[in-house]
This record gives C-alpha cells, structure tokens and sequence, in this order.
C-alpha cells in the first residue's frame, strides 16, 4: 500500500509541535543504511506558528478520507494546522530533487493520486521526493490568499538548506504541481523573490526560486471565466478586489526570471479549462522562458498517473522525466 493512513496521520499530529535544532527543523528521514524502498518522513515546515496562525483553538485538526473517483479511491486530506515535507528517498540518489504540490480545488490535498503515487515513480529513478502539505486558504488563516505560496516559498528554502543531508545539489530542485497545486507551483515559478513572511530563520536568506518547474493540468490564472471557479474562490475568497486577482495570477506575471516549464493537460478537461496550460505555454515563449507542453485529447482532469496504457496522457511521468533530463536532472 502506498499510503500508509495511521503513518501518515502519525506524522501530520508530530508535526503540529515541531522539533527544532537551532531554529531550523530538524529532518526526521531515516538513514541511508534504513532505506531500501522509497520511504516517507517527515520535516515541518515553519519552526514555530505558520504565518497567519489563527489562535490554539481555531486551528483545523488534520483529516485524512478515502473518497472515490473516477477509476478508483483515492485518499484526502484536510485540516492542516502545520505543513510539512513528506520526504521520499530513492535507494540510490541521482543528486536531483522534486517537491510535489498535490491539487484538490484548495478544498483538499490529493495527497495520494497527486503526492504519493507520483512520489514513489520518480524515486524509482533516482530523485529525492518531498510532497508538500501546503495549507488550505480556508481553514483558518488570516492571509488565506498567500498561505499556500508563504509555504511553497519556505519549502524550496528548507529543502535547498537541507540538500546536502539528502545527496542533493541545491540547484537541482524543481518542483511539480497538479491542479490548484499547479497554481502554488506557477505561483512559485513568478513570485519566488517576493518577501510573503517575515523571516524566521538562516533558511529564509536562501533563494526560493527552483531550477525547473511542472504544471500539470495547473491553474494558472484567478481571473473570472478563464479558471477554476472553486479555486478562485477557495483561494481569494469572496468578492476579491481586482488587484488581488492580478497578484494571485501567475500567468500575468511570467517574465526572465521564471524558470524553465514543462506543463501538460488533457484537452477534454471539464474542470481546469486547457487554456490555462496553453497560455503558460504562450506566455513562457513570449518571454523566451525554455518551456514544453503535451496536450493530450483525452483524460479528463485529476488523472495523475491513472489513465490507462493505450491513452498516450499516460506517458506524461516519462516524458517529464526526460524533459529533466535535458536540463541536467
């Protein structure tokens, strides 16, 4: 079984009362001589209270569900009080990293078909896995529209400041989003630099902006009729000013900066329209950022590495991989 329920619940109530080591997190990942398959551990993300803590009581209380979908189960979880890094270690590390940003509409994470699923088939090659927890904007906190990027942004720093202990080069990190997940990784890829919390510790004086960025079926744009409308209003809440839709708009913002993309999508799916895959696309060429796209006929949304054999969506893991390849992962 990929997901492991009670671990990963065991995991999530360790995190919401971190260990700290000279105002950093400490890594709780077995040693190399522990690890024969990928495993999974766990480093928190912030040292103390994430930004726009709502007060002890308010705060949510994790829950992990095993819902339906189509094709099968999958699990999902809500109520994160304190985000973490579920970290995976291949048997022999390639010196790369990937932090995965699983989606779920900013309702929910997808923490199986989009975090561990994934986790576990790039592992098999060699990369050092880290499944971001990233907080949900309407759980609680007083910066809902922020939050989930406030901890992308941590995660790339934390990672980048812990690679050495993984056998990872800091400047081999890329990310892969899904879905709303996609959107904190677009939103990574274009905001990377922007000062979204104070700083809390020698991690925050790292850069955060990652070697290469996947966006599959990604949001990637809060403007009205062009994107999910559960995200948009997940994420801005009610009523959002035209401003606040600018700033949480990475499309709007891509520019020399962003780092090179890989974005994928089947055209046939219902609920991110495609366009916002194909404009990345556009947008990327635009402003001369090394970008590729798979646009695939069918499969819907959400499908992570579901599809069947003889839809040729199903071979958007590989063709990632090998897009990494190319760039020195």
């Amino acid at each position: 079984m990929i997901l492991d329920r009670r671990a990963l619940l065991a995991s999530l109530a360790a995190a919401a009362s971190p260990v700290t080591r000279e105002g950093r997190p400490v890594s709780l990942v077995p040693t190399d001589q522990q690890v024969k398959k990928p495993s999974s551990a766990t480093i928190p993300l912030w040292p103390g209270p994430a930004p726009g803590s709502p007060p002890p009581p308010d705060l949510p209380a994790p829950k992990l569900q095993r819902s339906s979908v189509t094709g099968g189960k999958e699990y999902r979880l809500k109520g994160i009080a304190a985000p973490v890094l579920f970290v995976y270690r291949p048997a022999r590390p390639n010196g790369a990293a990937i932090i995965v940003m699983p989606g779920g509409g900013f309702t929910f994470l997808s923490i199986e078909n989009e975090g561990s699923v994934p986790a576990t088939f790039f592992t098999d090659f060699g990369y050092t896995v880290f499944v971001l927890s990233y907080r949900l904007p309407g759980e609680g906190w007083t910066n809902r529209a922020d939050a989930p990027l406030q901890d992308a942004i941590r995660a790339m720093r934390v990672v980048r400041r812990q690679a050495e202990g993984f056998a990872v080069d800091p400047d081999r990190i890329a990310v892969l989003g899904f879905s709303a997940g996609g959107h904190v990784a677009a939103s990574l890829a274009t905001d990377y630099a922007k000062p979204l919390y104070p700083p809390v510790d020698a991690a925050d004086r790292i850069s955060a902006r990652p070697a290469l960025v996947g966006l599959m079926y990604a949001v990637t744009t809060m403007k009205r009729f062009e994107t999910h409308s559960v995200s948009r209003a997940n994420l801005l809440g009610p009523a959002p000013s035209a401003e606040l839709v600018l700033r949480r708009s990475p499309l709007a913002h891509i520019g020399g900066g962003t780092p090179p993309c890989f974005v994928g999508c089947a055209l046939d799916d219902p609920i991110v329209p495609p366009f916002c895959s194909i404009d990345w696309l556009a947008a990327c060429q635009t402003a001369k950022v090394p970008v590729e796209g798979h646009f695939f006929e069918k499969g819907g949304h959400g499908f992570g590495l579901r599809l069947s054999t003889d839809n040729p969506g199903a071979l958007w893991p590989e063709l990632f991989r090998l897009w990494m390849g190319k760039h020195g992962f």
